[in-house]
């Protein structure tokens, strides 16, 4: 089975989900084709990449395709929204052009969700949707977002991506209740 994992952090990136997105498909590899679009190294990355529209490495039995994001550090809230919509304007243009059987998608950027459920529509793939963090929640809970306008539509947008998956990977029983 060929797999596509959308997700804006992968190692050398340090954040917990590249981390997670790690252990996840690597075991994943050992059986399957795995291609992560993912974006240049930003959050506390062990080693930085120079711009380039997109570059691709192996490492093990996985394909990464680096695609040329901003890399501003995790530490500048504000330049790191230029990281997120710069991932994602790459990322789902090259994405559309990879070859897959099932395409799955983690929670970075927060709306990546809703980027992988788009990706899959548009490819007319099985979306399988691994949720790490509950947003819009966790970004009004903590005040980086306001309650509002932005975070209904963003709840909205997220609702439609859930009914498109065709599978739901959830972190326990808690997080499981709240996406029936």
């Amino acid at each position: 089975m060929r797999v596509l994992l959308l997700n804006l952090y992968y190692p050398p990136d340090t954040s917990a989900t590249a981390k997670m997105a790690a252990a996840f498909v690597e075991p994943l590899a050992a059986k399957h084709d795995v291609t992560i679009v993912c974006g240049r190294p930003s959050y506390d990355p062990t080693e930085r990449r120079p711009w380039r529209l997109w570059q691709q490495e192996r490492t093990n039995t996985l394909r990464v395709i680096r695609v040329g994001s901003t890399d501003y550090p995790r530490t500048q809230m504000t330049r790191r929204v230029l990281n997120y919509l710069s991932y994602v304007a790459l990322c789902v243009p090259r994405a559309l052009f990879i070859p897959c059987d099932v395409v799955l998608a983690m929670t970075d950027p927060p709306f990546q969700g809703i980027v992988g459920a788009f990706v899959a529509l548009l490819k007319r793939k099985p979306y399988v949707y691994n949720i790490r963090d509950m947003y819009p929640d966790m970004a009004v809970a903590g005040s980086i977002v306001a309650p509002g306008l932005l975070p209904r539509i963003w709840e909205q947008l997220h609702r439609w991506a859930l009914r498109r998956v065709t599978r739901v990977i959830v972190l326990g029983d808690d997080m499981r209740a709240r996406y029936r």
